[in-house]
């Protein structure tokens, strides 16, 4: 199996912590930052807050992104700037580095830099503050379950996704086989929307991804989204939070941010935000929300 890296080493959640922040913060100091979308090439500046994305679904959408943003400004009471980044690495590095505030990431870099980051607040989806990953295969495609993917070009979403990689990496861990073993090829698309777009358009045969994703694309893109469908679904876990470095914990602007997504669904501009994403509000969690996730890393350590 050949496994595309993009530009990164594919296999990054191998590398040493300390390699993952310095080599990626040597990569972002030479690279624009990009806010709401647009590039930002002036140094940062004194007083502003700045929260980071993912490259999931919502970074494609520059009205949730400008919205949220705007939310975010007056609820907090000073500027806040949307910073957003290609990986999921390079935003957990300027999270853990103190260059961020804040960043909405996943449970799966949350586990691995559990002792430099802490829980700011967590998603509501559906009533509750959980996920599944989804595995997702062509609508018409008659297979009946995961061994049936053998022999697939698969599309993963991100090396340091939970839903994305993790547990499908888990269930290949289980059979005692490895992606090389198992799928014929296998690459990273860098966003869950791209993972169901490769499914979609048959440059993948299967993919693991978001199923908050799919089921918010179910409804905001339908078409596309109808040329797939849910062959496996995981159990249940913590909702990618909003976490900042834990040297951060008693600043003004995390408390700030907190209470921010805390009361938005009681604020009308924050509840036009939560209704774009399709969410409930957000929830304070504990690190043990996140235990499935390091049982699974457990797992693969121990297996894989």
């Amino acid at each position: 199996m050949e496994t595309t890296k993009c530009g990164q080493g594919a296999f990054g959640h191998r590398l040493s912590r300390r390699a993952v922040i310095g080599g990626t913060l040597a990569t972002v100091g030479l690279t624009a930052l990009k806010v709401s979308g647009e590039t930002l090439s002036e140094p940062m500046r004194p007083g502003v807050i700045r929260f980071g994305l993912t490259p999931v679904f919502l970074s494609n959408d520059l009205e949730v992104l400008d919205e949220l943003q705007a939310y975010l400004t007056q609820a907090v009471g000073q500027e806040v700037q949307l910073i957003t980044q290609r990986t999921y690495q390079e935003v957990t590095a300027l999270l853990v580095s103190g260059n961020l505030e804040a960043a909405w990431i996943c449970g799966y870099p949350f586990m691995k830099f559990r002792d430099e980051l802490d829980l700011v607040a967590t998603p509501l989806w559906r009533g509750k503050p959980v996920y599944q990953s989804y595995l997702i295969v062509g609508r018409d495609r008659d297979i009946a379950g995961f061994e049936d993917c053998q022999g697939d070009i698969h599309a993963f979403s991100d090396p340091d996704s939970n839903s994305g990689y993790l547990v499908t990496k888990t269930y290949l861990a289980e059979r005692g086989v490895s992606e090389e073993g198992f799928f014929r090829k296998s690459f990273f698309t860098y966003g869950h929307r791209n993972v169901i777009r490769a499914v979609a358009s048959g440059l993948a045969d299967s993919g693991s991804v978001d199923g908050y994703v799919w089921e918010v694309m179910k409804t905001t893109e339908p078409e596309l989204v109808a040329k797939t469908r849910v062959l496996v679904k995981s159990g249940w876990h913590g909702f990618p939070p909003v976490a900042a470095a834990a040297g951060q914990r008693k600043s003004q602007a995390v408390a700030r941010i907190r209470s921010a997504l805390l009361d938005m669904n009681q604020e009308v501009l924050g509840r036009s935000v939560l209704t774009r994403l399709q969410l409930d509000g957000f929830v304070e969690t504990t690190a043990e929300s996140y235990d499935s996730i390091a049982a699974n890393m457990e797992r693969v350590r121990r297996l894989g």
